[in-house]
């Protein structure tokens, strides 16, 4: 089945591309979805002339991303866990655990688009990618701590700094 991209697809195309897709996908998904139309001479002309609002649709989507993307990497995720001997985590940290913590700070991910391969069981920064567009990946950081340390270890870095002044 032959398509025309209304918009651009992960790990099919772009906007505007000719692709070829297995009819059921094409059928069930695509279409109804509003994302392709099927290849004839009169849906090639009306692309042609929507090509343009679609694109500025598209460049508004990304510009939208883009500014979501800049409070992503600037967003501080400290995630406070329990842990038991040889600091192993009892459970695991999630990509909801860290899209909520993301939510509490104003910033709103859905958590399908933070890329977490695997559930993160134990402590660490971890620096992870969350797919916003297909052109537009931020750069989360995230702290795994232990239970009440969070608070000790902002106040611990100045006390070493004091200490090391101290002996100079």
């Amino acid at each position: 089945m032959k398509i025309i991209l209304r918009a651009d697809v992960d790990n099919l195309g772009r906007l505007g591309d000719i692709v070829t897709v297995r009819p059921g996908y094409g059928r069930n998904y695509l279409l109804p979805q509003g994302l392709a139309s099927l290849v004839t001479p009169s849906n090639l002309k009306v692309f042609e002339q929507e090509r343009r609002k679609l694109q500025a649709k598209n460049d508004a989507i990304r510009a939208e991303a883009a500014t979501l993307a800049a409070k992503i990497e600037a967003a501080k995720v400290v995630i406070e866990v329990r842990v038991g001997e040889g600091d192993k985590l009892y459970g695991s940290v999630t990509s909801s655990q860290i899209a909520d913590i993301l939510a509490e700070q104003g910033v709103d991910v859905d958590r399908r688009k933070i890329q977490l391969d695997d559930p993160i069981r134990s402590l660490g920064e971890y620096t992870l990618d969350v797919k916003l567009h297909p052109e537009v990946v931020a750069k989360l950081t995230v702290n795994v701590v232990k239970l009440g340390q969070s608070a000790s270890v902002s106040m611990e870095a100045p006390q070493d700094n004091a200490t090391e002044e101290a002996a100079e």
